[in-house]
């Protein structure tokens, strides 16, 4: 916590001139975007446009209210980036208390589809046993909302909040990543490679425009890479093994 509090104290980066600002909204509605694109390329066959294909996923009503929730944080994330951009920062703020509550209820209901679909034997085959894989969204929401509190934390620091907020869409939008068709072959390794690059293009953000990279880009950027291939080791120990199983029933 004494870092996020030198977050706040401490922009990374100099205040932006006018021109700067608009350049910054720009970019990170633009990010905002590409995440809500990725998700919907990602789940077009399987939930978006699943009756479309001839061979139609199954979708039950949990799957349903999954998709739901987890576009409409794809959309408040838009949303949100449009507010900042046309100076509502009033409705900014008050649709944030929203976007509080549905993050709430995101982390226990990716938990429990991640579950439910691992007990059911329908989680698509990632290259590693579904015991294993099973860490990658159970931790993956924890990382979620690790950033989301801290975003939240510091929501009067804009730099660091709408890093630390993109970052953790970007955990969210790497199931969408995983799906798209030229990564769907290429297992966690792969697909957290491309997701990775989001982050490439806000260190390349950061650098073009303030010298060096935010803060927050860092420690958010470097937390989330991290916690990749953590998920891994955890989700091959005997523990993880004996806790999957105790989970699924």
């Amino acid at each position: 916590m004494q870092q996020a509090t030198t977050l706040e104290a401490t922009p990374a980066i100099p205040r932006p001139t006018n021109v700067g600002v608009q350049q910054e909204r720009r970019f990170f509605g633009a990010m905002a975007v590409a995440l809500a694109l990725t998700v919907l390329a990602g789940f077009s066959r399987t939930y978006y446009f699943n009756d479309l294909v001839s061979k139609p996923f199954t979708l039950t009503p949990l799957l349903h209210w999954h998709g739901a929730v987890f576009s409409a944080w794809m959309l408040l994330l838009v949303a949100q980036t449009t507010l900042i951009a046309t100076h509502r920062v009033n409705m900014h703020m008050r649709l944030g208390i929203a976007g509080a509550a549905l993050a709430v209820l995101m982390v226990p209901l990716g938990m429990f589809v991640a579950i439910s679909r691992t007990e059911s034997g329908a989680v698509a085959d990632q290259g590693v046993p579904p015991l294993v894989f099973l860490a990658v969204p159970l931790i993956g929401m924890l990382v979620f909302a690790g950033l989301i509190g801290v975003a939240l934390y510091l929501r009067r620091n804009s730099g660091a909040h709408k890093r630390l907020m993109m970052l953790a869409t970007l955990e969210l939008a790497t199931a969408g990543v995983s799906r798209l068709p030229f990564v769907e072959d290429w297992g966690p390794v792969g697909f957290f490679g491309v997701a990775d690059l989001f982050i490439v293009a806000l260190v390349i953000y950061d650098i073009a425009t303030g010298k060096r990279v935010h803060t927050a880009t860092i420690w958010g950027g470097l937390f989330l890479i991290a916690s990749q291939p953590l998920r891994l080791v955890i989700g091959g120990s005997d523990a993880w093994i004996a806790f999957a199983t105790w989970l699924i029933g």
